[in-house]
């Protein structure tokens, strides 16, 4: 395959992703069509089998390929903090930056993706995992350096923590008055009150 082609091939795959994430954030997974997504990436229906063999592969690999590239520009945000009470802030900040800057991702990936059966009973979602990892990496090197309290577990930390950021985020997601809800607000008490219960006193 020539260079051309690959690109070409990479370009319609991209198109589709992208088209895919619009047309669900606005119809929802149950009632979004491969049509649909086939007019909104200007591509013909039977083109969209040649990358993806069912709606249910494209939704995952949505989550797969944004989860990837969320990772990549957390981390690099975070490489500009050095102490762990920093860089937990600014992980919760670079969530809300994310939902704020990509409703229509967000939207998907934080609601429609639980629509799917194979996401939430078969499939493996070790991107999130690594997206979770990087809070237990944090908690971990605070305490390592004697910051935060050695008694409590990384992994139900996390844990409790994203499902905070998940569960607020949901909720300026479906709200129909977003500017009552603000975010960097969110970002400093969610933050205040968890590095209250990890600091150590």
């Amino acid at each position: 395959m020539t260079n051309s082609n690959k690109t070409s091939r990479s370009n319609k795959h991209n198109r589709i992703i992208d088209a895919a994430v619009d047309v669900i954030a606005e119809k929802g997974y149950h009632l979004s069509r491969i049509s649909d997504i086939a007019k909104r990436a200007q591509v013909a229906d039977g083109t969209i089998y040649l990358y993806f063999k069912s709606k249910e592969a494209i939704l995952l690999a949505i989550f797969e390929e944004k989860m990837g590239l969320l990772i990549s520009e957390v981390n690099a945000a975070l490489l500009e903090e050095s102490d762990p009470c920093s860089r937990l802030k600014e992980f919760i900040r670079q969530h809300f930056i994310h939902v704020e800057a990509y409703p229509a991702l967000a939207r998907v990936l934080q609601v429609e993706l639980r629509q799917s059966r194979q996401f939430i009973r078969e499939y493996r979602p070790e991107k999130l995992w690594d997206y979770l990892r990087i809070v237990g990496d944090i908690i971990q090197q605070g305490q390592q350096e004697g910051v935060f309290r050695a008694d409590l577990d990384p992994f139900i930390l996390q844990w409790s923590l994203f499902g905070t950021l998940d569960e607020l985020s949901v909720q300026w997601i479906l709200s129909k008055k977003r500017e009552r809800f603000n975010l960097e607000q969110v970002v400093h008490q969610v933050s205040a009150v968890f590095l209250s219960g990890l600091v150590k006193p």
